[in-house]
């Protein structure tokens, strides 16, 4: 007897993705108990489409979109290029097969494809279900993030 497991594709967001992904977009805003204007999601969902400044990739299981990620390029004072992945999310029910780890190589093998000497990300200090698979996948080297809220566009 054998056993094949659920099959992880991992590709660009297509049109006919928008839906899904706000699903599981607006997820990942709840898990940080965030609330965003509805333009937020439309123009994400533009700038992902264009696939210039922002990038983003669906995880598919089985053919079924249940997670995304979205992640751009910036400089560095210090060397190349850097890849930050700024959100991560699987839908709960896919959350423990490999959806996460798979997304996180593919934006890996992304950024190291386009000549990025880093990939980096964050997560809060107390989401101890995805600091697991963080910890196995790469380093935490420590850092403490401070910010300053700005106004915004005028």
């Amino acid at each position: 007897m054998s056993y094949r497991g659920p099959m992880i594709t991992i590709d660009r967001l297509a049109p006919s993705d928008r839906d899904t992904w706000e699903q599981l977009f607006r997820g990942y805003i709840d898990f940080y108990g965030r609330t965003e204007p509805d333009a937020m999601y439309e123009r994400s969902w533009a700038a992902f489409q264009e696939d210039t400044r922002l990038h983003a990739l669906g995880a598919r299981l089985d053919g079924r979109l249940v997670g995304i990620t979205h992640f751009f390029i910036h400089p560095s004072t210090s060397g190349p290029d850097l890849c930050y992945l700024q959100d991560l999310f699987t839908a709960p029910e896919a959350r423990g097969k490999g959806v996460a780890r798979a997304l996180i190589e593919a934006v890996r093998v992304w950024a190291e494809e386009q000549g990025c000497c880093r990939l980096y990300w964050m997560t809060h200090e107390t989401n101890a279900t995805a600091r697991r698979l963080y910890d196995q996948v790469a380093d935490n080297r420590g850092f403490i993030r401070y910010q300053i809220e700005l106004p915004g566009p005028r």
